[in-house]
């Protein structure tokens, strides 16, 4: 009994031992934790946010101050030792300071068997930007400061109806390298009428954002006018950007090894201030023309007889919203005879807004003999630059109609173009339908039995022998199996080889392609199959048929590029490299062989 019970009480402080580890183990735990407390705008500030047992619906709090640069991420370590069991779950993310100051990252939430657990509020204070940042920026971070997608607008505060435009740019450091990009959104410009200026070709530029050296390629150009004053949003262009960003680590040959990851760049939301046009000294005719024009009234001619046409032009040229206005209608004499328009524009559209010529053209007939005059027309437009209203008065023009009818009334009206007309019938305009026309033929020659019948009567019987011949060349194309199989393959291979051209820049679906167009032409010209297509036999075959060494070494190194494109990064200028080598090696071995 003493044994046992000394016994008992050595086991006493190991027992207590494991049940204090096991209720300190089921007590959970929930935290925030900082990278750093203090930190210069410029530079990165991590928070994590860790539990000792798994959660869901995590509820990151408001990063008020902050912009979220990566996260959230998850990091889940579990492990056993001596019998005792260690889990940590993690949501980190990277924030990037947008101003100075004091800023409290409030609380985050979890759920951990059915009970809500929030972190504590963090306090971080923002300073003026640091010369070496302290933290370590990770390939997202340098993406993000080296690449930035900028919104150049020609003005902020137009007027109404004056143009303005849009250009975006995509600045690149030369220190990263672009592979590719897409649009995620495109701007719908609300409240403006809008024209895209047509990109032709995407070249780099140097030049400067925020002070540093940057390549820059424009990507988007595009004229508003605006349509409604007050402020107007812009919306912004977003991009999906795949971007090589350089790393520590360097290849076999010393170069340096990119790593490439994809970023979403925006142009940022842009307002304009349109401003509404003065009503001081408007115009009463004033249709909403805006910009620098002339004004013209001409007619085609002014001295004619009745019943015949002319025509009246009503000319507006310069620079504004040529588009975007109707142009002042012409009051004529109520006895002549007025056509609707004809309208005409001849308007190019650049940066600098809309220029050309638009014109409405009248066809004019005048019924009766006399003098008719067209009055003045007077058209007014409003100059942004000189913040005044101009109206421009047409010379008054006289018709001379100088023979035909006299009009009943004797003289000639001014009334407006709808005004009724009296008709006054002249000589025998209208006359009776013959009931009993002559309609025997004089002098007709008759189709039936001419040579013309019998050339079409034999026709068919001389077509026969070519359609034999025809039919016969027909199978003979259809016997040779041989023959049409290389023409599919050769047809093959220039499919590939034309879709590897639509493809030149994406690097993976050009070699893909590129490596299948020339499968296929070995396929046809050296009737292998796709099972023995390898570069040995392919050597040997070519050695074989014999085959130049120069032309059998190009096509083994393009074979070699499209399997090295996999794994390495290739330029555009390779890509264009290996598609003219192509054609050139497929010319020289379709020569040799």
């Amino acid at each position: 009994m003493k044994i046992g019970f000394k016994y008992c009480m050595a086991l006493l402080p190991l027992l207590f031992m494991t049940l204090t580890m096991n209720a300190q183990d089921d007590a959970v735990t929930f935290e925030a934790n900082l990278s750093k407390e203090k930190l210069g705008i410029n530079e990165r500030l991590r928070i994590e946010f860790t539990m000792n047992r798994d959660g869901d619906d995590f509820t990151p709090p408001d990063f008020n101050g902050f912009r979220v640069v990566s996260g959230p991420l998850q990091a889940i370590s579990s492990s056993w030792v001596n019998g005792v069991r260690s889990y940590s779950k993690t949501y980190s993310y990277t924030l990037a300071p947008t101003a100075r100051g004091k800023f409290t990252i409030k609380q985050a939430s979890i759920v951990i068997d059915g009970k809500v657990y929030k972190s504590l509020t963090k306090t971080v204070e923002v300073t003026a930007a640091v010369d070496k940042p302290s933290d370590d920026m990770t390939i997202d971070d340098y993406a993000d400061d080296n690449l930035h997608l900028v919104a150049e607008v020609s003005k902020t505060n137009p007027y109404l109806n004056e143009e303005i435009s849009v250009v975006y740019k995509l600045y690149v450091s030369p220190s990263i390298r672009v592979s590719n990009y897409r649009p995620l959104d495109n701007p719908k410009y609300n409240n403006f009428w809008s024209q895209d200026i047509p990109v032709q070709r995407l070249s780099a530029e140097n030049g400067t954002y925020q002070g540093k050296a940057y390549r820059y390629v424009v990507l988007k150009r595009v004229v508003l006018y605006p349509q409604k004053s007050g402020k107007l949003d812009i919306e912004p262009l977003t991009l999906e950007v795949t971007v090589d960003v350089p790393t520590n680590k360097r290849d076999f040959f010393g170069g340096r090894v990119y790593s490439q990851t994809n970023k979403t760049v925006s142009a940022g939301n842009r307002t304009i201030n349109v401003k509404a046009l003065p009503t001081a000294g408007k115009p009463e005719n004033f249709g909403g023309a805006v910009g620098e024009f002339d004004f013209s009234v001409t007619t085609s001619k002014t001295h004619l007889n009745a019943s015949e046409s002319l025509q009246a032009n009503v000319v507006v040229n310069g620079k504004g919203n040529l588009k975007l206005f109707q142009l002042p209608a012409p009051e004529l004499p109520g006895s002549l005879e007025v056509y609707d328009p004809e309208h005409n524009e001849n308007v190019s559209t650049t940066l600098a807004g809309m220029q050309g010529k638009i014109s409405d053209s009248y066809t004019i007939v005048p019924s009766f003999k006399g003098k008719y005059p067209v009055p003045s027309i007077s058209f007014s437009y409003f100059n942004p630059k000189s913040e005044t209203y101009h109206t421009i008065n047409s010379e008054e023009i006289m018709i001379n109609v100088i023979e035909g009818p006299t009009n009943a009334s004797g003289t000639a009206t001014t009334n407006p173009m709808n005004a009724k007309q009296s008709v006054v019938t002249t000589g025998n305009q209208f006359n009776f339908i013959k009931l009993n026309p002559d309609l025997s033929a004089k002098g007709a020659d008759y189709f039936f039995g001419s040579v013309y019948f019998y050339a079409w009567w034999l026709l068919p019987l001389a077509l026969i022998p070519l359609a034999i011949l025809f039919h016969k060349k027909r199978d003979a194309i259809a016997s040779d199996v041989e023959g049409n199989r290389i023409k599919r393959a050769n047809k093959l291979a220039r499919k590939y080889l034309s879709e590897a051209k639509r493809t030149l820049g994406n690097k993976d679906a050009f070699y893909i392609a590129l490596e299948k167009a020339l499968h296929n032409y070995l396929k046809a010209k050296l009737k292998i199959e796709t099972s023995e297509f390898s570069k040995d036999k392919i050597t040997s075959l070519l050695s074989d048929k014999e085959v130049e060494e120069g032309t059998k070494e190009g096509f083994i190194g393009l074979l070699k590029n499209c399997e090295m494109a996999r794994y390495s990064p290739f330029s555009d200028v390779q890509m264009h490299q290996d598609y003219d080598k192509a054609s050139e090696v497929i010319s020289n071995l379709d020569k040799q062989l």
